[in-house]
């Protein structure tokens, strides 16, 4: 077949196409969408085929001549791009970039795609196989032609352009920054245009991965450049949010997250205008803007609690509101938590002890109505981060202000025996802390009736430190029905690229929670000689004593 080509090579390519299709399923033993074909025949010479009648097709100086051949040449480095040797792809990257300008939309897509494929095989030490510093002498020529591709007819929202552009992005990192200012302006370009009729998801949602990763890669190396993406971004998401296209909405809250959390201390007026419209009823709804949403207002208090108290204290109901909204549902319980802590942790404390009370109440009529495990996991961080931020004496008040004796009762229906099964380390640090704070700094805890739930609260501590996790869920937990969500919504899509560190609301302040429980235990023990000792020998158990004795020395402390 390919000597038949090789006659009449304008009449007869067709049989090479045949031979290149014959060779590929030969050659083929096992395949996986990740890896290409990962297990090749033996008898099949792939790098020497490649070589002698594949090359000679992506080297072509005509992109537009055989079309077919062209595809075909670029789809046998794709599926075979594990089985070839690295200087062969690296051969192939510089041809396949060529190939994004040809007219005929297989071949554009299929380079696109075959080079968003090379960018994510991984070479030695976990990196990627082809480097930065090998793609350097083709960065202008990739970001232009990628580009220039999404203009040819077809492909103006050609997913496999837009995910080879945002994997180009990820791949050289600080190497795209010069080319940032035309990029962006590129990005909200193609942003806006979509955006009047949102058809093709995987495109969009590739799009809006690039837009964090240039907002990630450019802020990273100068913090100060935020601002120009805003006023670049800021125009495009007012019309998304007037025109209320759903589908981008959830995007956008991430986008504008990301953003936000850059900045040092402070809420520009720009976000600050915006804030009132979040808090409205409509967009919380929509279960996919939750998430998302939620996290843009945490971001709102953690940069400008004191902003929010000073200049918009009339929409702290409004925000309590979102909160009360989302504690009474079983789906979206945890992300009303997020926003109470987030709440409780950066709101100066005077701006809501108004609304404190009624907080707690809210959360009990939720406990005795639908108490379900994960319910209880985000209540204890609660309690934990409220005794954390403002004292156990603050909490034990708060909860006998509601009922008598309350404070006793949460501590030995809930904490005691549901402790164990908070998980996550910095939730399981809050709540170390916490429970130390309520042990060693509530006099309460030392002079009434709820001193008997002292010892068997520290041994609920020193099991959260010792005893694996307990992950059960109670067998009627099964049975309980998630909120039907009427008729279509759209779904919430995680941005990878938008990703939020994990924010220890404790910090340095507390390195190690059992060297802390140790030095608490020593103060209060100095400050009422010979009770902690006594209470310690009548009442905990051989073992969890063996382990605290093993905190006291950690922290050369002992008890008096």
């Amino acid at each position: 077949m390919l000597a038949e080509f090789a006659k009449n090579p304008g009449q007869n390519w067709k049989h090479k196409d045949a031979a290149i299709y014959l060779v590929t399923s030969l050659a083929s033993k096992a395949q996986t969408q990740k890896h290409g074909i990962t297990q090749a025949n033996e008898l099949v010479n792939l790098n020497e085929f490649f070589v002698n009648h594949i090359l000679s097709d992506l080297k072509s100086p005509n992109v537009n001549e055989f079309p077919v051949l062209k595809a075909d040449a670029i789809k046998y480095v794709m599926i075979f791009r594990s089985q070839l040797p690295k200087e062969q792809l690296l051969q192939a990257v510089p041809l396949l970039i060529t190939h994004l300008q040809a007219e005929s939309t297989v071949e554009h897509t299929y380079a696109a795609h075959a080079l968003e494929r090379l960018f994510t095989m991984r070479g030695p030490n976990n990196t990627t196989l082809i480097t930065p510093v090998e793609m350097a002498p083709f960065i202008e020529q990739l970001l232009n032609n990628l580009f220039k591709a999404l203009a040819f007819p077809g492909s103006v929202e050609n997913e496999y352009i837009m995910k080879a552009i945002m994997r180009s992005f990820s791949l050289l990192q600080d190497a795209i920054v010069p080319y940032i200012p035309t990029l962006i302006g590129q990005l909200t370009h193609k942003l806006l245009a979509v955006s009047k009729n949102p058809s093709k998801p995987h495109f969009n949602h590739y799009l809006f991965e690039s837009l964090c990763l240039s907002v990630r890669i450019t802020c990273k190396a100068n913090p100060i450049t935020v601002s120009s993406f805003e006023e670049a971004l800021f125009p495009v998401f007012t019309e998304i949010l007037q025109n209320d296209v759903q589908e981008f909405l959830p995007y956008v809250f991430q986008v504008m997250s990301l953003l936000l959390e850059i900045h040092d201390n402070s809420i520009p007026s720009s976000y600050m205008a915006l804030f009132p419209h979040l808090l409205q009823p409509v967009l919380w709804e929509r279960t996919g803007n939750i998430p998302p949403l939620v996290r843009l207002l945490q971001a709102y208090l953690e940069k400008g609690g004191a902003t929010i108290a000073n200049s918009a204290a009339d929409k702290i109901p409004g925000l309590l509101g979102v909160f009360q909204k989302l504690i009474a549902s079983k789906a979206n319980d945890h992300q009303g938590f997020y926003l109470l802590n987030s709440i409780i942790e950066h709101m100066p404390p005077e701006s809501i002890i108004q609304y404190r009370k009624q907080i707690f109440i809210l959360l009990f009529q939720r406990l005795q109505s639908s108490k379900t495990t994960k319910f209880i996991k985000s209540f204890l961080v609660f309690i934990n981060l409220y005794s954390v931020r403002y004292g156990a004496i603050a909490l034990q008040e708060i909860f006998d202000s509601i009922q008598p004796k309350m404070f006793g009762m949460v501590l030995e229906k809930i904490v005691v025996p549901e402790v164990q099964k908070v998980s996550g380390a910095v939730e399981k640090k809050i709540c170390a802390v916490g429970i130390t704070k309520v042990l060693t700094e509530c006099p309460a805890m030392m002079d009434t009736e709820y001193t008997k739930i002292w010892t068997p609260l520290l041994q609920a501590l020193i099991g959260l430190f010792e005893l694996p996790e307990d992950d059960s869920i109670p067998d009627d937990e099964h049975f309980i029905d998630i909120e039907d969500t009427p008729g279509y919504q759209t779904a919430f899509s995680q941005l990878a690229f938008a990703g939020k560190k994990e924010h220890d609301p404790i910090g340095d302040a507390v390195g190690n929670p059992k060297i802390l429980l140790a030095q608490s235990l020593h103060k209060l023990s100095t400050a009422c000689p010979g009770r902690v000792p006594s209470m310690l020998s009548t009442s905990l158990n051989a073992e969890a004593l063996q382990y605290l004795q093993g905190y006291l020395q950690a922290a050369t402390v002992q008890l008096v």
